[in-house]
């Protein structure tokens, strides 16, 4: 059983994967039991990510599924590996919600993270000062001193990306720099961040302007995480009231990955964006000076 007695995100992509193989390879679940000399249900508790496979089961199914791409190897080997491996953010569990924490994971382990948010700014550009006030304006009441662990957990998920771990690109509808959501000084601040944070080479922020006019059916924010050299989305995770699920069916994930691009192509240049933010900003400074 993965670590906290429930499915972990690797768990589920490997199982996701093998499922999606032993299929392509066409065998049934009896089938590849055989393979690892186990039976069915421990084949079905694995493709689900109820349970995880040893390295050295993984090899067995790859070989009978006629799986011989290296870097396909090596990474499902790698998830079976560390499946059960506590991350950082689990010594914060007791103030995090499951699906949080999976989205977390998701974060940790990508290599390309994509964004659209149409409301606020987001969490991995945040300033603490907008952290905080959006954490505790949430529609939920959360105790001050869980809100303190959670502006902690959000600034703690930024070192991935001011490390050059992963490539990010952020899509921001217009109103998320033109409105002082959470007041104008931290609307200010948060600006001139999200300003710096554009001049990392691993990070694009493009602005989608009022004028785009797609927004309908894109009013949910979304993130796309890929796992490896190239950009290729395997997994969506999608905000909601009650917290968020993720998504990872090939056509949902070819779904998201055509809303993104052309949320993408329909956004302002990330240096025309660059520019508008800092025209923002300094009418922000005229109005309060």
């Amino acid at each position: 059983m993965p670590a906290g007695g429930r499915p972990t995100v690797r768990s589920r992509r490997l199982g996701t994967a093998l499922r999606q193989y032993r299929q392509a390879a066409k065998l049934d679940q009896p089938q590849a039991a055989e393979v690892i000399a186990s039976s069915q249900a421990r084949i079905s508790r694995v493709e689900s990510g109820q349970a995880t496979p040893r390295v050295i089961e993984v090899r067995l199914l790859l070989d009978a599924y006629g799986v011989t791409d290296e870097e396909v190897r090596d990474k499902l080997e790698d998830l079976a590996k560390h499946s059960k491996n506590r991350g950082w953010w689990l010594e914060h569990a007791e103030h995090l919600r499951p699906d949080y924490a999976d989205h977390i994971a998701l974060e940790d382990d990508a290599t390309y993270i994509r964004e659209w948010q149409p409301v606020m700014v987001p969490g991995l550009l945040q300033t603490p000062e907008y952290a905080e006030a959006a954490i505790s304006g949430g529609p939920h009441y959360i105790e001050p001193e869980r809100v303190t662990h959670l502006v902690k957990v959000r600034m703690a998920r930024q070192a991935k990306i001011a490390e050059g771990g992963a490539s990010y690109t952020a899509i921001l509808w217009e109103s998320v720099v033109t409105h002082p959501l959470l007041g104008v000084e931290i609307h200010r601040n948060q600006l001139s961040a999200i300003l710096e944070a554009g001049k990392r080479k691993n990070v694009t922020v493009q602005v989608l302007p009022f004028s785009a006019g797609v927004l309908p059916g894109y009013s949910c924010a979304f993130y796309s995480f890929s796992f490896d050299k190239e950009p290729t989305v395997e997994a969506v995770a999608m905000d909601n009231l009650r917290g968020a699920s993720v998504l990872e069916g090939p056509e949902d994930l070819a779904a998201y990955a055509n809303a993104y691009d052309l949320l993408r192509s329909s956004a302002l240049a990330p240096d025309a964006s660059a520019k508008l933010i800092r025209g923002i900003l300094r009418s922000l400074k005229e109005d309060t000076s």
